[in-house]
């Protein structure tokens, strides 16, 4: 019992030492806004509103309900997916905190857990993610939303600022 004490005190003092209430609220508010353009996107889809050109449809035969995350991936997992989700945004809040990355990379982890929370809010409203965007001029692509493609600007965010800054780091000195 002690021993779980003292990893929890260690665990709560990095997470205190990697805390900015400045850089948390912009998470939030970021978050909120990506949630809020997303499900305001998908009502309006929802509403029977359809775009379609040539190369990409917004809405109509496109507005389907995935039961599973990308490319339809893990459907057979039904009501289960959506708390297992659920678990990996608090899991990786939590290790953004201790880390420090949610600070470092606030605007990406903004876009993220706002996204992917308006995804796992799908699945207790509609059962399923609202996908409405599909791409089919030259190949055609899966079927996807707003939210998916901030996930996707989110992780380059983070995944382009490490790649530079590895390169930063080895870049030798006086050069």
């Amino acid at each position: 019992m002690m021993q779980i004490k003292t990893l929890l005190k260690i665990f709560l003092d990095q997470c205190q030492k990697n805390f900015d209430s400045k850089k948390y609220l912009l998470v939030f508010l970021i978050a909120l806004t990506t949630l809020g353009i997303d499900q305001l996107l998908k009502w309006i889809f929802l509403q029977g509103f359809v775009l379609d050109s040539g190369f990409i449809t917004f809405g109509g035969y496109a507005l389907v309900f995935n039961k599973g995350v990308a490319f339809s991936l893990l459907e057979f997992l039904g009501e289960s997916l959506k708390y297992l989700q659920l678990f990996l945004l608090l899991a990786l809040f939590v290790f953004g905190i201790y880390n420090g990355l949610i600070s470092r990379f606030f605007v990406a982890f903004g876009l993220i857990f706002g996204a992917g929370g308006s995804n796992v809010l799908d699945r207790f409203i509609h059962d399923g993610v609202v996908d409405y965007i599909y791409w089919h001029y030259g190949f055609e692509f899966a079927i996807f939303n707003f939210a998916d493609v901030m996930i996707d600007i989110g992780i380059g965010i983070v995944m382009l600022s490490m790649l530079q800054s590895s390169k930063k780091s080895k870049t030798p000195k006086g050069v």
